[in-house]
This record gives C-alpha cells, sequence and structure tokens, in this order.
C-alpha cells in the first residue's frame, strides 16, 4: 500500500505539471481515480519532497557547503571584517592586531554546524502540516495556487512552489519553537570543530573589541587608524541565536521550494514504474489537451 502511494505521487505532480493543458477540474474522473486519491498521492510526494530537503540539509556540510543555504556572518560582523579589509590594505602595520580571519571564519563553520543539527527535527513538523491539508487545500497546490485561510486566491498565476508557501505560512512559528532552542543548544555545542559556535563568537568580539581599544589606545596605531580615513567600532550584539534561526529557515525553505520545483518540473525523473491506471489517463488525454503538441 506505501509502494501504491509512493508512485501515485509522482503521477499525480505529473498531472499538476500539465494542469494548465489538462484543466484537470473534475476530481472524479471517468477512470476511477478519485479526490481522496490524488490528494493523499499529493500528501505523499510533498512528504518525500521535505524529507528529501531536511535529510540534505542536517547532514554534515548540509549547510556550510551548500552556497545557496550556507549561512553567512551576522550582519554586524561582516560590516566588521569588510572595514578591517579595506584598512588593512592602507594601513597594513595594523595587521598583528587584525589577524582574525581564521575566527571569522570559525563562527560561519560553527553556525552552520548548528542549523545542520537542528535540521534533524524539521520533518515531524512538516508531517503535521502534510497531514493537516484538507482536500481544496490540496487542490489548490495541484494547481498552482498558495492555500488561504480566507479561501480567496493570492494570484492567478501559477506558483511552482504553492507547496512551499503553505508550508511556510503553516509551520513557520513551530518551525522557530523548535530550531531555536535546538539551534541554541547546538551553538553551546562542539560539533567536532573543538569549540562551539558561542565560543567562537564569544572569541572573535571579544579580541576584536580588545584590538580596538589597543589600536585606538595608542597613539602611533590610533594615528595609523585615521590615516586610513576609516574608524573601528566594538561588536555589540552577545548572541548569534536569533539571527541563527531565522537563515537557517529561510534555507530549509529554499531548498523545500526547490524540491517541489524539481517534482513539478521533471515528473518523467520519477515516473518509471507508475501505476499503469494514472499514467496510461495521462498518455490517453496528452494529445487532446495540447493539440498534439
Amino acid at each position: 500500500m506505501k509502494k501504491y502511494s509512493v508512485l501515485l505521487s509522482f503521477a499525480v505532480l505529473f498531472l499538476v505539471v500539465s494542469c494548465e493543458y489538462f484543466n484537470f477540474e473534475d476530481p472524479d474522473n471517468e477512470d476511477g481515480l478519485t479526490a481522496d486519491e490524488i490528494i493523499e498521492g499529493l500528501k505523499a510526494a510533498l512528504e518525500i519532497g521535505t524529507d528529501s530537503s531536511t535529510l540534505k540539509l542536517s547532514a554534515l556540510n548540509g549547510y556550510y557547503m551548500d552556497a545557496l543555504v550556507k549561512i553567512p556572518l551576522p550582519e554586524e560582523a561582516q560590516m566588521v571584517q569588510n572595514k578591517i579589509n579595506v584598512i588593512l590594505d592602507i594601513a597594513p602595520s595594523l595587521s598583528s592586531y587584525l589577524n582574525l580571519d581564521q575566527q571569522f571564519e570559525n563562527v560561519v563553520m560553527s553556525i552552520n554546524r548548528a542549523a545542520e543539527h537542528a535540521a534533524q527535527g524539521a520533518s515531524p513538523i512538516f508531517g503535521s502540516a502534510i497531514r493537516d491539508l484538507t482536500i481544496a487545500q490540496g487542490w489548490d497546490i495541484l494547481n498552482g495556487v498558495v492555500p488561504s485561510e480566507n479561501g480567496e486566491k493570492a494570484s492567478e498565476d501559477f506558483d511552482s512552489t504553492a507547496a512551499t508557501k503553505y508550508f511556510k505560512n503553516k509551520t513557520y512559528d513551530a518551525l522557530v519553537n523548535l530550531y531555536a532552542p535546538e539551534i541554541d543548544a547546538a551553538l553551546d555545542q562542539d560539533l567536532g570543530l573543538n569549540f562551539s559556535a558561542n565560543q567562537a563568537w564569544h572569541t572573535l568580539r571579544t579580541n576584536y573589541n580588545n584590538a580596538v581599544d589597543m589600536i585606538t589606545g595608542n597613539i602611533f596605531t590610533n594615528l595609523a587608524l585615521q590615516a586610513t580615513g576609516y574608524s573601528l567600532d566594538p561588536i555589540e550584539t552577545e548572541s548569534i541565536g536569533v539571527f541563527a534561526t531565522e537563515k537557517a529557515l529561510n534555507g530549509l525553505f529554499f531548498k523545500v521550494g526547490e524540491e517541489e520545483k524539481k517534482i513539478r518540473h521533471n515528473p518523467f525523473d520519477w515516473a518509471m514504474n507508475i501505476i499503469q491506471k494514472v499514467f496510461g489517463y495521462i498518455q490517453e488525454h496528452w494529445d487532446e489537451y495540447t493539440g498534439g503538441e
């Protein structure tokens, strides 16, 4: 039965891709594929997509080595690093105070490790949202419409990430509640780097702020700094938990959206052993709805 649902799910998503051609509005077609079966197939496909996304992100380097979702430095630290690079180009004599490149990278790596750790718990939350899908919401998603609470269409255009946006609307608060404590805990753990993210951030913040004090407190180094035309301000942010949680969730929904588009746009990659009843219906009516194109 499970195999039936998984195979059916991909046929359903073929119908999603072809909805503009098929005008497939009748939930009970002549071959006996019911609305309930189609929605159950959709749910199975969404489970596969979300499970695949969370599995990829929770793997080692799932965030860190993927440029599309890699979590960068907090904005304050990015600005500091950029300013340091400019200052050192002008005043290399200050490099002994501001040689902090590895400490910046330690923060980036450890934040991403924390996100990878937290991603392990996302699947059950997505699963709950999938199970809560009504038939009406399922049909909206099949037709590229983001389900809304008030029943109004957000747009007439086909949205290839309709399911992802439904998930974001439905699960964001729950995922924040999941990710925030998980990431906060992970930020305090050594996740294979011999230091935690919070330690890396504390080390960077402390060493940088101390360097600023030493440079501005010495007449010669302060003159060298002033000659560059730039100033160095201390890093004020004490915690990176909120920042890390927001960026980790942005990456998670991006990956879910990529999986949704992949299944929609490449249905035949998944339909090798599709149930003959469903696949046969698609083949039988393809020319009819596309004019033979």
